[in-house]
């Protein structure tokens, strides 16, 4: 399949820990497998302007990198994105298995990280 990202677009990264339970920690990796997310989820990310999302793992620590159109305004998307059809829903589930308060929103949990070097 192409990709079809647009050459020019924002990055952002996050960060977030999960919980010290290699049990957790696996099905955390199994409902993120391919095709397992939930497709309201994926759309809704879609809509609000994310062009790609790539989570990482080491230890108990995600690594996101988040790619979104030019014009992405992360607090305005962020705010949308949280109203979309079974986010609520999404974020309950999945906050079994993440290091932060149960009713913290995804933009609470995911901490964006600074930039420190690019390679030029």
């Amino acid at each position: 399949m192409k990709n079809t990202k647009p050459k020019i677009f924002k990055r952002f990264c996050k960060t977030m820990e999960l919980r010290q339970d290699s049990a957790l920690i696996d099905t955390y990796r199994k409902i993120h497998a391919r095709g397992a997310a939930w497709p309201e989820i994926t759309q809704g990310m879609k809509e609000v302007g994310i062009l790609e999302m790539e989570i990482y793992l080491l230890g108990t620590r995600l690594f996101m990198i988040m790619d979104t159109e030019v014009e992405f305004d992360h607090d305005k998307a962020m705010a949308e994105l949280g109203s979309k059809p079974r986010q609520s829903e999404w974020e309950a589930y999945v906050s079994q298995f993440q290091n932060a308060a149960t009713e913290a929103s995804a933009d609470q949990k995911w901490q964006l990280m600074e930039q420190i070097y690019k390679m030029e």
